[in-house]
């Protein structure tokens, strides 16, 4: 299937947006001559997740996961890690599915921009999705790969820390981070706001302390190349900086998504 790409500089333009809801958009010079080819269409699937219930959010949100995994990650690299691709993709393609799922992008040019054309990074569902995809598939056996899934979702605020450094952009070190979190239940413990210490900042978490240790003390301690066991001695010493044992922990201070 051919995909027609979008020029560059498209989302400064808001005749652009009108274009996308007149229908117009196709036939506009805000499509560009570049193309790209990929062997079938991809199906519809969520993108955005402003869903209170953890439960259903995390089920929408594996569901994504799973289709990525099964239509994108095998795409040509250069592909599905372009930004242009999947607002191309959903702008000229998905036009249809976009306005019946997310109505509220009717509403204005900013929730437009927040939903279809977010900037594709470490904020973004899809970006995210894709490396959960890429590193539970690289690195854990198939009967296994919804289980990670899962538990990465339940525990995204560490995956998000992990992945703003590019060191620890590594499936298998994820992998043990997900593992020691398992084994040890501190889940609810790293996602909690860390008290009384005015000199970490307003929101520091136990979770996002651990994983900054575990970056100052790299390459010191190689930890990304550590087997689990190992990886779990350091991760312990680097929560007991913060964490005595005894933290009361809020439910509400503990949702990230």
């Amino acid at each position: 299937m051919q995909i027609n790409l979008l020029t560059d500089g498209f989302k400064d333009s808001e005749k652009f947006y009108q274009a996308f809801l007149d229908d117009t958009l196709q036939q506009s010079s805000f499509v560009s001559d570049a193309y790209v080819n990929i062997p079938t269409a991809l199906p519809d699937f969520p993108i955005f997740f402003a869903i209170r219930d953890p439960k259903e959010r995390e089920n929408e949100y594996c569901k994504m996961i799973k289709i990525i995994a099964e239509y994108v990650i095998n795409l040509d690299r250069d592909i599905f890690m372009d930004e242009r691709f999947w607002h191309s993709w959903f702008s000229l393609y998905k036009r249809e599915y976009l306005l019946n799922t997310y109505p509220q992008i009717k509403e204005d040019y900013n929730t437009f921009k927040n939903i279809v054309i977010k900037r594709f990074d470490w904020e973004n569902y899809i970006y995210k999705a894709i490396l959960i995809a890429q590193y539970v598939e690289e690195n854990t056996l198939s009967d296994k790969h919804e289980y990670y899934y899962r538990l990465i979702l339940r525990n995204m605020d560490m995956f998000n820390y992990i992945i703003k450094y590019e060191i620890f952009r590594n499936g298998q070190f994820l992998i043990n981070i997900m593992d020691i979190i398992a084994e040890t239940n501190l889940g609810p413990v790293l996602k909690a706001k860390i008290k009384n210490r005015p000199d970490l900042g307003k929101d520091e978490r136990y979770g996002r302390r651990v994983i900054f240790e575990l970056n100052k003390a790299y390459p010191i301690v190689m930890s990304p190349m550590l087997d689990k066991e190992m990886l779990k001695e350091y991760f312990l010493k680097y929560l007991g900086y913060y964490y005595d044992g005894n933290v009361e922990i809020d439910k509400e201070e503990t949702l990230e998504e």
